[in-house]
């Protein structure tokens, strides 16, 4: 595969940003870089040639961290430094260990978490330019022959994972984006809302238009009482793609849950809430006993595909060991 030539031009404000960006067309795409990681990996495979890259990186400000209300990360804030900064794990845990278990630390360094939030899909169909072009879709799908790290639920129409640790943690925290440019100017969208399933046509899989530019991921305060955890499971102890990660926040009173959000990566075509494993546990005294009903009620009406009906006992596990691990704070 050989890389297209492309201009390249550092953008020194987000409204330029969004300008440049807002010129894109089919013929001659414009694509925005912050880390750049997923980006010079879909050019290099041919799934992306950009006429033009807008260089994020030079447009000042977007770094900030902010923990004054709740947690404010800039755009262009390094899964690093949300590892390692002690205000953001001394608050939220589950989102400083997600950031800390994404990738390795060379590509931690360089990965900022907008745009860890809007990469690509890394199912090997959609990887490969020969699977792009007509019908392709579905050959991402249920059909595909090598689906043992597919997804286990809502995967009817397409089996891709989504892609970010972090966007685990930040749901599960009730996180939002900030979107600055486009027709509306700016606007906040919950994360909740803001990922879409994948599909090998479109641009991103997120809400994001044409012209717009992530400026900040904002978390709401935390309750008091607020305890959570993170857990990721792979294959290998070192470094490796996630059979699947869950994330925890438990608002507690002594040992009874007043409140509980519990969210699934890598098990669906976007961060999946168990809201009966939520239910269960609220108003009720948490037990291991209690954990594990929830535990069972997260994988109820999973749908494995031929090759990855392993990921449901594994799920189940996590998802027990991560309520656990909330709760003993």
């Amino acid at each position: 595969m050989v890389m297209n030539s492309f201009e390249w031009v550092d953008a020194t404000t987000v409204e330029q940003a969004a300008g440049l960006l807002a010129e894109s067309t089919e013929q001659r795409p414009v694509i925005a870089k912050a880390g750049g990681i997923d980006l010079l990996d879909l050019m290099k495979e041919g799934i992306l040639a950009p006429m033009r890259l807008v260089n994020l990186k030079t447009i000042r400000g977007l770094d900030e961290v902010d923990t004054e209300n709740g947690l404010s990360l800039g755009a262009l804030v390094t899964l690093d430094r949300i590892d390692n900064d002690p205000q953001i794990r001394a608050r939220y845990l589950a989102l400083s260990d997600a950031a800390g278990h994404a990738a390795t630390p060379q590509v931690r360094n360089a990965a900022t978490i907008g745009g860890n939030l809007l990469q690509r899909p890394r199912c090997w169909y959609f990887r490969h330019g020969h699977f792009h072009g007509e019908g392709a879709d579905e050959m991402g799908s249920r059909g595909a022959d090598e689906n043992q790290h597919h997804a286990i639920f809502d995967n009817d129409k397409n089996a891709m994972v989504h892609a970010s640790t972090p966007a685990t943690a930040l749901v599960a925290y009730d996180a939002s984006a900030e979107l600055a440019g486009g027709a509306n100017g700016s606007r906040v969208v919950k994360l909740s809302d803001f990922f879409l399933p994948p599909e090998m046509q479109h641009a991103h899989d997120a809400r994001i238009e044409t012209g717009e530019v992530i400026t900040r991921v904002i978390v709401p305060p935390l309750n008091a009482g607020a305890k959570a955890a993170y857990r990721k499971q792979t294959e290998r102890d070192s470094y490796d793609w996630p059979i699947c990660d869950v994330a925890v926040v438990l608002t507690m009173e002594g040992q009874t849950v007043q409140n509980a959000s519990i969210v699934m990566g890598w098990v669906a075509p976007t961060p999946r809430r168990a809201v009966e494993s939520e239910r269960l546990l609220i108003g009720n005294r948490l037990t291991d006993d209690l954990a594990r009903q929830a535990a069972r009620a997260a994988v109820a009406g999973a749908t494995p595909l031929a090759k990855n009906s392993y990921k449901v006992p594994v799920l189940e596990t996590v998802v027990r060991r991560t309520i656990l691990a909330a709760a003993a704070g």
